[in-house]
Parts: structure tokens; C-alpha cells; sequence
């Protein structure tokens, strides 16, 4: 199991929702949850898997590969 790693998955979908310029209100349309929903998501260090997959589907980035440490 070393080759997994912490990740806090609300900052990281945060950081690449602002990598792609998009907004908080577009990814809170998009789940959809009210932007009070998505603070607290941000806000999380884990999320549901059901949850986290449909974030990576609509911002085209797979999250579950952040927690595995590459090298």
C-alpha cells in the first residue's frame, strides 16, 4: 500500500476546476447540489465514490489517479 497517497479530493477538484476556468456556480449546474453543496465539498478530504466519478466525468479528469502515487 505505499503506492497510495493522501489526497485532499475537494482541493483537487477546486485546483482543476480553476485549471480549466471554469466556475463554482457551472460545476454546481452541472452535479447538480446547490453552491452550498459544493463549498462543502471543497471543503472535504473525501468524498463519495459515486460522487467523485461523476465529478471526473464532467471535468474530464480521473481523480481516483491521484491517489495513486506514480514512480
Amino acid at each position: 500500500m505505499d503506492n497510495i497517497r493522501d489526497v485532499h479530493i475537494g482541493n483537487a477538484i477546486k485546483a482543476k476546476l480553476k485549471e480549466q476556468g471554469r466556475t463554482n456556480a457551472w460545476l454546481a449546474r452541472q452535479i447538480p447540489c446547490t453552491p452550498n453543496h459544493l463549498y462543502k465539498i471543497f471543503s472535504k478530504t473525501d468524498i463519495n465514490t459515486g460522487l467523485l466519478l461523476r465529478i471526473s466525468k464532467i471535468l474530464d479528469y480521473n481523480f481516483f489517479e491521484d491517489f495513486i502515487q506514480k514512480g
